[in-house]
């Protein structure tokens, strides 16, 4: 069974056509990357997926369950772009961390033995167990990136949904997510991220989807590196590039929390 099965997927803004009869399945136990330019639309992609971003046409599965109807999004882990609550949140990292395990105790319900067993492990595996007291503020912005895995690995979910996740960020932070995610794949853990170049985390790809204009262009193994783009201090964003619209740092858990 798929753990995710988009099939025709078509969606816009304002009127104009992001996504055009994308099909994609990723079967459970998958490590996927999604890769394309700026502005190929990659992370509307995940974003419609997690239900972020409205269908304009075609369907949506998760776990075998149409995704207006799936509820169970415990099961789904989500590592935005930013963390967000970076700048002028007054939040602990494990805090932050612990907001991953909303979905699986709720909202009014105390944590327990095994919400800090999970806190605490999460943290581990990203490196950042000695920042657990620290504000978020105070990090570098690829342990705010390490702080944003750990809350999904948190929750202890069956898929994990990562948009750039090293973008922009140090080599260290960079291997450490690569550690981590290479991890939760042995332990049998789907993955689907979106990625401009994959970097470290290249070995632990199945299968890339090249995402080119709205449509797939290519799907299969991951493309090597070529010249100065795989350098670690080479800058993403060309002049040639749309810059990706409608950012999205909200988390699944927060919308679904958010829901009567």
């Amino acid at each position: 069974m798929s753990v995710v099965d988009v099939r025709h997927l078509a969606v816009g803004y304002d009127g104009r056509e992001i996504l055009h009869d994308v099909s994609l399945a990723v079967p459970g136990g998958e490590v996927v990357a999604i890769l394309g330019a700026n502005g190929s639309g990659k992370s509307t992609l995940i974003r419609t997926i997690l239900g972020l971003v409205p269908i304009a046409r075609g369907e949506i599965d998760l776990f075998g369950t149409a995704q207006r109807r799936f509820r169970d999004w415990a099961r789904v882990g989500y590592v935005p772009q930013r963390l967000g609550a970076g700048s002028g949140v007054p939040a602990t990292v494990g805090e932050v961390v612990a907001s991953g395990r909303l979905a699986r105790r709720g909202i009014f319900r105390p944590a327990g033995a095994a919400d800090k067993a999970a806190i605490r492990d999460a943290l581990t595996k990203v490196g950042l167990l000695d920042r657990i007291g620290d504000p978020v503020a105070t990090l570098s912005g690829g342990q705010q990136q390490r702080t944003l895995i750990a809350r999904a690995l948190a929750g202890r979910p069956d898929l994990l949904v990562l948009d750039e996740p090293t973008a922009g960020v140090d080599a260290a932070s960079q291997e450490a997510f690569a550690a981590a995610l290479g991890e939760f794949a042995a332990g049998g853990g789907t993955i689907l991220l979106v990625a401009h170049e994959l970097g470290p985390l290249r070995p632990l790809i199945d299968r890339a989807v090249v995402v080119h204009e709205g449509r797939i262009a290519h799907e299969g193994i991951p493309p090597e590196p070529a010249g100065h783009h795989a350098d670690p201090g080479h800058d993403h964003v060309h002049p040639h590039a749309t810059p990706e619209k409608d950012k999205i740092c909200v988390s699944p858990t927060d919308r679904i929390t958010a829901r009567p």
